[in-house]
């Protein structure tokens, strides 16, 4: 509620990211208070949408009007409670998480729900959880900075298995957003495109001052998506995060414009 939405629409993004949502023990599913003044909303329980309208008008509002260069939305995940709810009741079209993100999907408009997993990595139930997604028309997006090879066996069972036994389901998992800031500093989107069998988007830190050393300026931005799609050619580039962009007083066209011109 707090983002610059003219901005966000007008700068040349073509995805926003929403951070975070969580799944509560119960099924139902939690907008996260990440930013000062603001403060944690259940907006699916039961099935049913009660995030509020003016939240719903907002996020919706991106990918709408003749201004916006924005057309996918996604919402950004940790796996919490994610294991049990796929063991019991599972991914049924009748359980309560089912029906959820099925609510949000038709609130928010959304698009993909992406998994930045950190630290469960449990395959077995991420697989039925995303194949559940897939089933609702979700598509379904990475964010890895570290763990290889279990973002690998992602990729592998879910762009050739099914949905839920009704029938393949063609690149369930289309985009990999690469973390190669903090903990991930050291990635090289290249090696992991080998690793993937799939181009990948890299994100880096825009400037901040939570971790100021993580931070890059727009021409340090396009320095490195240069280097990197020159060296093997990528899916784009992004950034964590609109936050800081504001709270620093960044200009949100000098950022989208290093995407635009590098990956028109």
């Amino acid at each position: 509620m707090k983002s610059n939405t003219a901005a966000l629409k007008t700068s040349g993004f073509n995805t926003l990211i929403i951070f975070g949502v969580g799944i509560l023990d119960n099924g139902d599913i939690e907008y996260y208070s990440n930013t000062p003044g603001s403060k944690d909303v259940l907006i699916t329980s039961n099935g049913t949408y009660v995030g509020g309208d003016a939240l719903a008008e907002k996020v919706r509002s991106f990918k709408t009007g003749n201004d916006t260069t924005v057309d996918r939305l996604e919402i950004s995940m940790n796996s919490q409670h994610v294991s049990t709810l796929m063991t019991s009741p599972g991914p049924a079209a009748n359980t309560r998480l089912y029906r959820n993100f099925q609510a949000l999907k038709e609130a928010w408009n959304l698009d993909a729900v992406n998994n930045d997993d950190e630290s469960l990595y449990d395959t077995a139930s991420t697989v039925a959880f995303a194949k559940m997604l897939g089933q609702i028309g979700y598509k379904y997006t990475l964010s890895p900075y570290t763990n290889t090879r279990f973002w690998v066996s992602l990729v592998t069972q879910l762009n050739k298995g099914t949905g839920g036994g009704e029938g393949p389901i063609d690149q369930l998992v289309d985009r990999v957003y690469l973390q190669c800031y903090d903990g991930g500093a050291g990635n090289n989107p290249g090696s992991w495109q080998t690793s993937l069998g799939m181009k990948v988007v890299p994100l880096v830190w825009v400037t901040n001052d939570s971790k100021p050393s993580q931070g890059t300026t727009a021409a340090q931005a396009r320095s490195r998506f240069s280097a990197w799609n020159q060296r093997s050619p990528l899916a784009g580039g992004g950034y964590w995060n609109d936050f800081d962009i504001e709270k620093m007083g960044l200009s949100y066209q000098e950022y989208g414009e290093v995407l635009t011109s590098i990956f028109p």
